[in-house]
């Protein structure tokens, strides 16, 4: 997948998360991330990331948020890797 791909998911889901309004103090309560951030920090892809990986932890989430555009449940998590922060981690 393409970074602007991507990154359009990563929006869709930024949108979705802040119209939850059960969902959104949690992410922001992880990430300790404010309001303020979710308006200043839209366009940067590292957030955009984070966004993915909030959203990616839980199977119902990704559901929901994939059900709500009519996307392929696998396109947040491949969004995520073509994002920056997601490289494969090594573990030996």
């Amino acid at each position: 997948m393409q970074q602007e791909q991507a990154q359009i998911i990563a929006l869709q889901a930024l949108a979705w998360l802040v119209g939850n309004d059960d969902l959104c103090p949690t992410f922001l309560g992880a990430t300790g991330g404010s309001v303020d951030d979710l308006r200043t920090r839209v366009a940067d892809p590292a957030f955009q990331g984070a966004v993915l990986d909030f959203i990616t932890m839980d199977d119902a989430w990704v559901i929901a948020f994939c059900d709500t555009i009519n996307l392929k449940y696998d396109q947040p998590l491949r969004a995520r890797y073509a994002l920056p922060g997601a490289e494969q981690v090594n573990w030996t």
